[in-house]
């Protein structure tokens, strides 16, 4: 890590100082500094600054110029001189006594000093170049000083002359180069690198001047960009916390590099870790990253101008200075793609650094390398995760099964925490206790993802009654979902993963006729567990150029992953199909296309559905791969009939209609006889009437003809 000369220089300048003819306490090398007001820090200053003011307007030659005026007269000067005694400090009080306000607590200087490890020399320098900015009659002997009216600001030959430093004393002059602690740390700024090294102005950013007179508003410029991380004790007890904490305590500690698995677990880590450290932190988003490396070019131009005396202060350098007021950390979250200009412009050394992504780390990202740890995974006590960020004690405190609501997501510790914060508020605005429902949508909207670039979602409005399905079928369904609800606690804590690699994803294939109620089925298990459905558009994945199919494929899966909802791929034959004889290229190519699906679905972690009308095509290394194979057989008569009468629930119908002849004579599936039914009820609508015996037949003979099926009537029959 870079550090700044923080010893060297400061020792031997104030040693420089002592042996000058002006011996005073600011030379003192003492670690700490005693807790003063901040008025009669500057009250203090102000007299040793009015005493060279003295010494230089006694013999000054144009003291009586009358064009003096362009900068002071010595009438002027006498004047200031004059309200340095006891009753400016009279006046002074008055002042702070209108306002009602203190100018700060009294020892933010010397804690700042501290924290920094800043030399009663060099606080003396910062307290110097930040006197204008607190006290308008400095500017105006500034301005003598440096005989330019115009420069009101210090300058490196006015802090040595005032602290009585030679300006010819090479370990003086050191206090201000770029790589000393005011320059480092961002205290002071010297500016003007074209001008003379001792005219060059000193200037102190406005947010540390805020910050020493009690104002602890963040600098405007990371206002959308960072965020106070909230303090958890979510995990305190693992033992990577406890790990960490030590660690992050230290005034050098290392930069982390939390990998995570799951999508919040390591932010939940760093604040736990945090927490245990007690250390405050700042989190930097994606967002303020961005506009760093936005304006990268300016940071590297300050990066060159440093070298001649100036410093450029990009966002990071604020963010940098805000942690090193406030004491925090810095949790960058998430790690964006290209993270080593970034890393690199963070670490200072000082400032403890949390970094959390879910890539490897790579070697080319920093050096030297930071401390690289997986975030432990938030699943081992997720219910008690739940309770914990609903407010209860125990999951027995709340109406409903924590438990059973939740197994089916796997959000991270953060994500947890703001599903849980998002349900409550929704409960709020329905005026009840939290309840399943409000904890399903809050982490539903946690689960948002790009999935719908690739495709359709559906939020599924639907239940276990809507099916009309054999007593096989209908267990293998619910057998399906518990597997879903239930495969980190099997899968994960049981340890019967069958390892390689391989994911903990639920994968099955429903295989059947048009309309047996496959898709439907789809429907009723996200619904179940839930989740959103999202049905595969394979418009958007199947491409003629060599490769891009398994490219859409991989971001399809990529997005599955790292999201908590069912994914249909409808009519999977046309993607999953036989693998055949190699005759020619394109044999070879579609026998590629498989081989990577087979291999994707061995890592894959979510829960995929496969449909298919024709089973015989689905690959045998496929089927083999499958959680379950469900068969959706054509209904018979006594399923027909329940499957009209379902359709028929909520439609008006006539009081003499009787579905039982259709069910008979029209052999259908699920999802023509709801077509049928939908044509008998536009037929009632147009009337104004209701559903007839006569409209369900209309409905019935056209699915018929849709089939290609002859219908009693038809011509030739």
């Amino acid at each position: 890590m870079t550090a700044p000369q923080g010893g060297e220089s400061a020792d031997t300048g104030t040693g420089t100082a002592s042996d000058a003819q002006d011996s005073s306490a600011a030379h003192s090398t003492s670690d700490h500094i005693p807790a003063r007001p901040l008025r009669d820090r500057l009250a203090a200053q102000r007299e040793r600054v009015a005493a060279l003011v003295r010494e230089r307007s006694a013999d000054d030659p144009t003291a009586d110029d009358p064009l003096r005026g362009l900068y002071l007269s010595k009438d002027a000067v006498q004047h200031l001189l004059e309200k340095s005694g006891p009753e400016r400090e009279d006046s002074a009080e008055r002042v702070v006594v209108a306002r009602s306000a203190p100018l700060g607590p009294a020892d933010r200087l010397a804690g700042l000093a501290a924290r920094m490890g800043l030399t009663d020399l060099e606080a003396t320098i910062l307290l110097l170049a930040l006197a204008p900015d607190l006290d308008r009659d400095f500017e105006q002997l500034y301005g003598y000083l440096n005989n330019d009216v115009s420069r009101r600001r210090a300058t490196v030959g006015l802090v040595l002359d005032v602290c009585g430093l030679p300006a010819l004393d090479a370990t003086a002059r050191d206090l201000f180069h770029p790589t000393a602690p005011l320059s480092w740390l961002g205290l002071v700024r010297v500016e003007e690198p074209d001008a003379p090294f001792l005219g060059r102005t000193l200037r102190v950013p406005d947010r540390l001047a805020a910050h020493l007179i009690g104002n602890d508003t963040p600098d405007a410029a990371l206002e959308g960009h960072v965020r106070a991380l909230r303090p958890s004790p979510a995990g305190a007890g693992d033992s990577l916390t406890g790990k960490l904490a030590k660690p992050l305590a230290q005034p050098d500690p290392p930069v982390i590099y939390l990998r995570e698995r799951r999508e919040g677990d390591g932010l939940a880590c760093a604040a736990a870790a945090l927490t245990a450290a007690g250390r405050p932190a700042l989190h930097l988003t994606t967002a303020a990253e961005t506009r760093s490396r936005e304006t990268g070019e300016q940071r590297d131009s300050g990066d060159e101008q440093s070298s001649g005396g100036t410093h450029t202060h990009s966002p990071v350098q604020q963010l940098l200075l805000e942690a090193r007021l406030r004491g925090s950390a810095i949790v960058v979250y998430p790690l964006p793609e290209q993270p080593a200009d970034l890393i690199r412009s963070l670490d200072a050394g000082d400032v403890p650094v949390i970094l959390i992504g879910a890539t490897p780390y790579d070697p080319q990202w920093c050096d030297p390398d930071p401390l690289v740890l997986d975030a432990p995974s938030s699943t081992s006590d997720t219910v008690g995760l739940w309770a914990a960020a609903l407010g209860v004690e125990s999951a027995q405190d709340l109406g409903f099964d924590l438990a059973g609501t939740v197994a089916t997501y796997r959000l991270g510790g953060d994500r947890i925490r703001r599903a849980a914060h998002s349900a409550l508020d929704l409960a709020a605005l329905d005026d009840t206790d939290v309840t399943a429902e409000h904890l399903r949508l809050a982490a539903r909207q946690q689960s948002a993802s790009g999935l719908e670039r690739h495709a359709r979602r559906i939020m599924p409005a639907v239940g276990w009654n809507d099916l009309v399905l054999p007593k096989a079928p209908l267990e293998h369904l619910h057998e399906l979902a518990q597997r879903a609800r239930h495969r980190e606690r099997v899968l994960g804590d049981w340890q019967l993963s069958a390892g390689g690699g391989r994911g903990r994803g639920v994968l099955a294939m429903f295989a059947g006729e048009s309309g047996t109620g496959k898709t439907l089925s789809a429907e009723v298990i996200a619904a179940d567990l839930g989740l959103d459905l999202y049905v595969v558009q394979l418009s958007s994945v199947v491409d003629k150029y060599v490769g891009e199919t398994e490219k859409n494929l991989e971001r399809i899966f990529s997005e599955a992953d790292r999201t908590d909802a069912v994914l249909l791929f409808d009519e999977a034959d046309a993607v999953f199909g036989k693998r055949s004889d190699v005759k020619d290229a394109h044999d070879r190519y579609a026998n590629l296309e498989s081989a990577y699906l087979l291999q994707r679905l061995e890592s894959f972690s979510g829960i995929a559905l496969l449909t298919t009308n024709l089973r015989a095509n689905i690959d045998d290394a496929f089927t083999r791969r499958l959680d379950l194979v469900v068969d959706f057989p054509f209904p018979d008569e006594d399923q027909r009939l329940a499957l009209w009468r379902h359709s028929l629930a909520h439609v008006p119908c006539a009081d003499d209609i009787d579905p039982a002849p259709c069910a008979r004579d029209f052999e259908l599936a699920g999802g023509s006889i709801r077509s049928a039914v939908v044509t008998a009820a536009y037929a009632a609508a147009t009337r104004g009437g209701s559903v007839t015996s006569d409209d369900l037949l209309v409905g019935a003979r056209r699915e018929y003809r849709k089939a290609g099926r002859l219908v009693v009537g038809d011509a030739g029959w």
